[in-house]
């Protein structure tokens, strides 16, 4: 058991094939590929309900209520991306991927997490033409705001009524009403304070 846990774990940790494992470990392919399912899956079972889902309309209350609270406009969460380098990527996938600004090949994940750190919106994927402004074309999350399917986010600020929510992004993302930036050059105390959350 201890080993077929073990060749699950070295394919997701190294992002290798399932015939690398049966040097080392000496179990073959389709017994790799079958404890690879039933780890995913028991991955999904125990953790699923909390943490692999989408964003519900009591998480956005929830979070309303917090920077509500705080005294802070209400925001969803913060977007973001990061690139991992890819080490153990096969030479054939390293010519097709290695394109670009980055002089090694990488992985990009772009995750939304609110202020408890909790990602409740992760899009993992290989570069390919993918950068950070792009990789929102792929989003889930944002394609869900653009057709009007995403939970409502109603608030009030400065007497006005506000249906949909946002996110706090870098200054590299483009001025969409989903995003609202931070203040670079901020006057008065209340800019500065918010440019500091």
């Amino acid at each position: 058991m201890l080993t077929k846990c073990t060749a699950a774990m070295r394919i997701l940790a190294y992002g290798i094939v399932a015939d690398c494992v049966d040097e080392y470990l000496k179990i073959g392919k389709r017994t790799t590929l079958e404890c690879l399912k039933i780890f995913a899956s028991g991955v999904i079972q125990t953790f699923g309900q909390d943490y692999l889902r989408k964003l519900t309309q009591a998480d956005i209350d929830r979070l309303l209520q917090v920077a509500e609270a705080c005294d802070f406009s209400p925001t969803l969460g913060n977007i973001d991306c990061i690139h991992w380098e890819w080490k153990n990527c096969s030479l054939g996938w390293k010519r097709e991927f290695a394109k670009g600004v980055y002089k090694v090949l990488t992985l990009i994940l772009e995750a939304i997490a609110a202020y408890d750190l909790w990602i409740w919106d992760a899009f993992f994927r290989c570069l390919e033409t993918l950068n950070d402004l792009n990789v929102l074309d792929c989003s889930l999350v944002l394609q869900e705001l653009y057709k009007d399917r995403a939970p409502k986010c109603e608030y009030i600020i400065n007497d006005h009524k506000y249906n949909s929510g946002y996110f706090l992004p870098d200054s590299i993302y483009q001025k969409w009403a989903a995003f609202k930036k931070t203040i670079h050059h901020p006057q008065g105390p209340n800019a500065k304070l918010c440019s500091e959350c």
